[in-house]
């Protein structure tokens, strides 16, 4: 949303089969007959251009290709592909998102792809799709355990796909600290800790922990669609600004991977 605001054409893909970014848009998979990306990354004859399941939303220069269950068809679609009597197009799989988005490369500036919290083919092809990679962090130590444990498991997975000739796009990675209470004394010591481990990758502006946030969540919105005036205006401003400046970053990092200033 706050690419679209400041004047980038952006498609969002909504990459995880629980559809929580498709609902935040007002799109309900499990009761609207919803068609997502597997549409265009299956590799039977039924298969659709991405065209045919990109949705306009409320917000000028913003479209969404939602989310839903069936996404998970493509975790076993792939192996099965592989086995077949076509199997080259199953080794190929991971670029089936790449070879998608060509379709619609001049109508977007920025791609966005939500990635499920998983390390599946879903993952990956998104991956191999990607030249930037963001990473969500709450700074608490089992998340980070986890997030830890996470990329070693993508380190060994995409060793051996760049390995067999695959190129890998990725011109940056950062990790966000989301849902920060700069109050809260070991959530600052695990910022610290991971500033000190990981200060080139870290971005320098976190996401508050905000009840603005929240309340808006609620009603499938986010701040930048509700009035300020429903909140306490303190608290509406300083998760703004939070947002702002983190977002800021973010489209920095995209402007320099563009050769832009």
């Amino acid at each position: 949303q706050y690419l679209a605001l400041t004047g980038h054409r952006v498609l969002a893909i909504d990459l995880d089969p629980q559809a929580s970014l498709t609902s935040l848009f007002g799109i309900q998979p499990e009761l609207d007959d919803t068609a997502s990306l597997y549409e265009a990354l299956r590799f039977d004859e039924e298969r659709k251009p991405i065209s045919a399941v990109i949705q306009s939303t409320n917000i000028p220069g913003l479209d969404v290709v939602p989310a839903n269950l069936v996404l998970q068809e493509f975790e076993y679609d792939v192996p099965l592909s592989i086995s077949s009597r076509k199997g080259d197009e199953g080794r190929l799989f991971h670029m089936r998102i790449v070879n998608a988005l060509k379709e619609v490369d001049d109508k977007y500036d920025v791609v966005v792809i939500d990635c499920p919290p998983q390390l599946g083919y879903l993952t990956i092809t998104a991956l191999m799709a990607s030249t930037g990679i963001l990473i969500t962090i709450h700074p608490q130590m089992l998340d980070i355990m986890s997030m830890s444990q996470f990329l070693q498991m993508l380190g060994g997975i995409m060793t051996p796909v760049a390995e067999a000739g695959a190129e890998i796009r990725v011109e940056w990675f950062r990790y966000l600290v989301t849902r920060f209470e700069p109050t809260d004394i070991p959530q600052a010591q695990m910022v610290g800790f991971m500033q000190s481990m990981f200060a080139q990758q870290m971005l320098r502006n976190h996401v508050l922990k905000s009840t603005a946030i929240s309340d808006a969540s609620i009603k499938k919105q986010t701040l930048y669609e509700v009035e300020r005036g429903e909140f306490v205006r303190s608290t509406y401003d300083r998760a703004m600004e939070s947002l702002n400046a983190a977002n800021g970053e973010i489209v920095d990092l995209i402007h320099n991977a563009w050769g832009r200033k």
